[in-house]
């Protein structure tokens, strides 16, 4: 009977997760990266060159091959569809939550081990990630391993975590190449507490076996090349500390982290400072690493919220700390209660009320997508309210993370996260419907790419093209009875007498379908 109960106790814990991490409808990308990695992707098994990242037919030297050949490979192995697109990603947000949940065992305790990744998964900014094909939540689930192998090393005994501890820093290279630096840098403490992990054999065993990936590809793309890739994948990180579309002031995290870790960002920030007089071990991870890696970040000039992704664990341990101590204050305990019971429900109603009368209808958001949000925010505002008083920790920390997990869960099977292209994708299905189109490549005129909105529009529309071509210089290296994505020809009854306007729409603007008769 007991292990009965065992094993539905695990299933539970696995499926839990299931409608915040799967969802089967259909889906679309957004142009900036994921849909740039997945045109790569899409080149990789068109091409068959599984070497060099690929912007049509020109090389693109300033990152790595590491997320485009998981989505490709994926893709080849599973078919070619978004679902396996997105494979890569999903795969190591699994991951990252089950680390999450042995982390909060190791740190923590084992009775809530489950809150931890359960907090993770409702948390706005890993939630948003974590449904993109992009290399951030592949980057993060590394890192998390490498601070979990840490962690788990007590002497040179442990031959396996030292073995990790070394390895997950090349394979994060190969994701997110110098940027590594970052985590590094902020354990070097942690590293200094470990006493000899660096002078073991087996930890630089691990850094070798992490960056033979990186190696390999290296050595592959060499020849094709006038100077090692290692140089142009510097020249891109040096630019991170020049003046881009992402500089940011240098308090930019102080406002961004709490915003893009809502629901839980002052739990964890409670969490941060109590652990400051923590064990020592505690100390150093739930405290000194977010703290330093923050600090570090905040050094560059480039500044982006997906940063951040790489302590997100941390925080989520943090927000379990902070909430167990509001519910232990004597002092804090009252208005830990009244606010989390009273203030932001009423503010999640208020809220709620007001996009639905005033905003509901200025929203590209259709029926589906309006109604599951409004449900998700009103059973979010619910469930906080029964908080009570009386409620043992237990019973608060279920009813806290309800909130967030049926927002998250509404959000996600919506639609919003996933189908995030809707009304372009939509375009395209009847673009791909025409007869004219049907089993016959589409090419692309380059020249009509002279800005971000342009770009944008056509990876989008290149990825639901069903027969993508080749990309072209000019409209004028169009042959007879050819198609093309273009940006000429302002109208249709106005065409030049050689092209012919087939298709054209504001969704799809600039680009229009064209024929050269």
């Amino acid at each position: 009977m007991n292990n009965t109960i065992f094993q539905v106790k695990k299933f539970f814990k696995i499926f839990v997760f299931v409608p915040l991490i799967f969802y089967f409808g259909k889906r679309s990308y957004i142009a900036f990266d994921e849909g740039f990695y997945a045109l790569q992707s899409k080149w990789i098994l068109e091409k068959g060159n599984w070497i060099i990242p690929l912007w049509w037919d020109k090389y693109v030297l300033d990152r790595t091959i590491g997320l485009q050949f998981l989505i490709a490979k994926s893709q080849d192995i599973f078919g070619k569809n978004m679902f396996s697109a997105y494979l890569p990603t999903t795969i190591a947000a699994i991951i990252m939550l089950f680390i999450t949940y042995k982390l909060h065992e190791e740190l923590l305790d084992k009775k809530y081990a489950l809150a931890s990744p359960l907090i993770l998964s409702t948390t706005f900014l890993w939630f948003d990630y974590s449904h993109l094909a992009t290399q951030d939540i592949i980057y993060s689930c590394l890192v998390t391993i490498g601070v979990f192998s840490l962690v788990k090393v007590k002497g040179k005994n442990n031959k396996f975590y030292i073995l990790i501890a070394g390895s997950w820093i090349g394979l994060a290279f190969m994701m997110k190449t110098f940027l590594v630096a970052v985590p590094l840098v902020s354990l070097l403490p942690y590293f200094f507490i470990k006493g000899k992990l660096l002078s073991s054999k087996f930890f630089w065993f691990g850094l070798l076996i992490g960056f033979i990936p990186y190696l390999l590809w290296s050595f592959s793309i060499g020849p094709y090349l006038e100077k090692n890739v290692i140089f142009y994948l510097f020249d891109k990180f040096n630019s991170l500390s020049n003046k881009n579309v992402f500089t940011n002031p240098f308090y930019y995290y102080l406002w961004n982290i709490p915003a893009t870790f809502l629901p839980w960002s002052f739990f964890a920030i409670i969490g941060i400072i109590c652990n400051i007089s923590q064990s020592k071990e505690n100390k150093y991870i739930l405290t000194y690493f977010p703290i330093i890696l923050i600090a570090t970040l905040s050094i560059f000039s480039t500044k982006t919220p997906y940063y951040t992704l790489q302590i997100s664990s941390i925080f989520s341990l943090n927000a379990y700390v902070g909430i167990k101590f509001l519910f232990n204050s004597k002092r804090y305990s009252q208005i830990f209660i009244f606010i989390t019971s009273k203030i932001i429900p009423l503010f999640i109603f208020s809220l709620t009320f007001t996009y639905y009368f005033f905003f509901k209808d200025t929203t590209n958001f259709n029926s589906k997508e309006n109604t599951f949000l409004i449900l998700g925010f009103l059973f979010f505002g619910l469930s906080w309210s029964f908080i009570k008083q009386k409620n043992s920790f237990r019973e608060i920390l279920i009813i806290l993370i309800i909130g967030p997990y049926l927002l998250t869960s509404f959000v996600l099977q919506s639609g919003l996260f996933t189908d995030r292209s809707r009304e372009l994708r939509e375009k395209m299905e009847y673009v791909s419907s025409l007869n004219i189109v049907k089993n016959k490549p589409i090419n692309v005129d380059k020249s009509g790419i002279t800005n971000s909105k342009s770009q944008s529009k056509i990876i989008r529309i290149s990825l639901l093209t069903p027969i993508l071509g080749e990309g072209l210089d000019s409209i004028d290296q169009l042959n007879k009875s050819e198609l093309a994505w273009s940006t000429k020809f302002k109208k249709i009854k106005n065409n030049n007498y050689d092209y012919e306007v087939i298709y054209e729409n504001d969704i799809l603007k600039p680009w229009k379908l064209v024929l050269k008769k």
